[in-house]
């Protein structure tokens, strides 16, 4: 059995939370749903998916009336299971990368500090696969370049008919030609500049000389949705794995941490001036 998807966890866990308050058991709403016992018991585990006939019963017994909510829920339900472009690249890529992918597909906005790498969403090919080559220090090249592939396919947020919102605080180091050549910093800073004219599209960078700050514990990104801001969650990524925070009082605790961030990065145009002042000190 596949890992479940962060959505379905969503799901599940709202389903759980709306029956306690209920103060319903798990065998008295089951029964008075129609469904099994212990087939509640795995959607609210998120062990499997619910249908949309049995999501409304459940829903209609715990006097779920707003019609905001149920979307919000029926959304949840149809994109647990959903499978998109990324699947072709499943012998590619994690569970939690497909994860990330199909939360991007449904996102209102994303908010992201980068304490060591361009955004994957802002960077170039070249610039992808020099980052890729770098960590995945076990891939094939045929792997390295699927991952390539995939990263450049995810910017199409960007470009879509009702596209991403994305802000990104990147720190000042990440836009130094550390670890690759100069021509390839020199068009992924060009990149960043062409994207931060689209009017979806925030680039703030923050300097090497900022005061103590949220982000000094490391990157994070956190991805909301239109339904409403319990829904959202965060992204923490380390060499081997990535971590989904769900929590809506955790997620809070990042938004804050991203404000502050933003508070003590260069503001845009300041951010935007820099950028071009380190492009054009490229030889």
């Amino acid at each position: 059995m596949s890992d479940p998807t962060v959505r379905r966890r969503q799901l599940g866990a709202e389903l759980r939370r709306m029956r306690e308050a209920a103060a319903m058991k798990l065998a008295d709403a089951a029964g008075r749903t129609g469904l099994d016992t212990s087939k509640l018991s795995r959607i609210e585990a998120a062990r499997i998916g619910v249908k949309p006939q049995d999501l409304d019963r459940i829903l209609d017994l715990y006097g779920v009336e707003d019609a905001a909510k149920r979307t919000a829920l029926h959304n949840l339900a149809r994109d647990g299971s959903k499978r998109g472009w990324w699947q072709t690249y499943r012998d590619a890529i994690s569970p939690a990368y497909a994860d990330l992918i199909s939360l991007e597909a449904d996102a209102r906005n994303m908010r992201s500090y980068e304490a060591s790498l361009i955004p994957g969403l802002l960077q170039t090919a070249s610039y992808a696969r020099a980052t890729i080559d770098a960590i995945n220090m076990t891939s094939t090249q045929e792997r390295v370049n699927a991952l390539v592939e995939v990263r450049i396919q995810r910017q199409a947020v960007l470009t879509r008919p009702e596209p991403l919102h994305f802000w990104a605080i990147i720190h000042e180091a990440v836009l130094r030609p550390h670890f690759v050549s100069p021509h390839v910093m020199r068009d992924q800073l060009q990149r960043l500049l062409d994207l931060s004219e689209l009017p979806h599209v925030s680039i703030q960078v923050l300097p090497l000389d900022a005061t103590a700050h949220p982000g000094m514990a490391g990157s994070f990104t956190v991805i909301g949705f239109p339904e409403t801001s319990d829904l959202d969650v965060v992204l923490l990524e380390n060499l081997t794995s990535a971590l989904y925070v769900e929590d809506p009082t955790e997620v809070s605790i990042f938004g804050s941490a991203f404000e502050r961030l933003r508070a003590a990065a260069l503001p845009l145009d300041k951010s935007a001036d820099l950028i071009e002042h380190l492009k054009d000190s490229i030889k």
